[in-house]
């Protein structure tokens, strides 16, 4: 399992969901891909997450997220952790691309809670029980209340922190839960921040790390604070998440990841268009945008 350099905790601080590059004509732009990953590594990520929500994920076919995978970690190396985002609504269908991307060598994967169907915590449990017990690959439980429609508590996180390969848990929830899971579990299960706005009071909370959206721009920043926050110079890690936090709200103030794609085009690197049910930023949303990349000298 790829490791940060400087902070011993599963995969790295900062991870970031990587966006997934298009065509003109929407297909997977895979070269573009590896461009992609290469320089969000070379910018500071301790590694990177393919096929979430920020990666289109929902409009992604099992090939191409088979070659996305595939392509992206040959790009990035041994050194730095690649993780798939295998999670479904479906054990069955989990635990079998788990399986594949097993196969291909990734370093590990991000399993969100299932959606729609709302399970009950035990349902929970059990679900990611299973997925554990077919896989050697070191999970990251992925918990987002306003997306999935199901909330996994810190009790349920707590029994399956025991479970060898479970590592940790990308938050999204509450800070009361962030603070509770900290407090039930300890060392040896990692919180990440599940939104950036989130990661400076998180780890005032027992959080280690985010895995981050703004990091396809300003990953060298966010490593800074955390390091900083490590450090005890808290104050110098607010001041870096006073600097970026206009930057992290503009990102989502529509569905993400419409602002990134929108970002990453004016920074100089565009990466292409939005499949639908997604579609493109309006004026309003794109004036916000460009506000707070020029303050953070990120327009191109």
């Amino acid at each position: 399992m790829a490791q940060s350099s400087q902070l011993p905790i599963p995969f790295g601080a900062v991870m970031t969901a990587m966006a997934t590059p298009f065509t003109s004509n929407l297909e997977v732009d895979y070269k573009r891909a590896a461009e992609l990953a290469q320089r969000l590594i070379a910018q500071g990520n301790d590694g990177l997450i393919l096929a979430g929500t920020t990666g289109e994920s929902p409009t992604l076919s099992h090939d191409e997220k088979m070659k996305l995978f595939k392509v992206v970690k040959e790009a990035v190396g041994k050194n730095h952790a690649v993780l798939a985002g295998t999670g479904s609504f479906s054990t069955r269908d989990t635990i079998a691309l788990t399986k594949e991307v097993e196969a291909l060598g990734l370093d590990g994967v991000l399993i969100v809670c299932p959606y729609y169907s709302k399970p009950p915590q035990e349902g929970l449990f059990q679900h990611f029980k299973a997925i554990a017990e077919a896989t050697s690959l070191p999970i990251m439980i992925y918990n987002i209340p306003g997306r999935t429609a199901v909330n996994m508590f810190p009790e349920t996180m707590e029994r399956l922190a025991k479970i060898k390969n479970i590592v940790g848990v990308k938050e999204s929830g509450s800070a009361e839960q962030v603070a509770e899971a900290a407090r039930r579990i300890g060392a040896g299960f990692t919180i990440w921040s599940g939104d950036d706005i989130s990661t400076f009071p998180f780890l005032s909370l027992g959080a280690k790390g985010v895995v981050s959206v703004a990091g396809h721009l300003v990953a060298t920043e966010i490593k800074k604070m955390i390091m900083l926050f490590s450090e005890g110079r808290t104050k110098e890690a607010e001041a870096i998440h006073q600097r970026l936090s206009p930057f992290f709200k503009a990102l989502f103030i529509t569905t993400s990841p419409i602002l990134l794609k929108a970002a990453m085009k004016l920074s100089g690197f565009p990466i292409g268009g939005l499949r639908l049910p997604l579609v493109d930023a309006n004026e309003r949303e794109i004036s916000i945008l460009k506000e707070s990349m020029a303050a953070l000298n990120l327009l191109a």
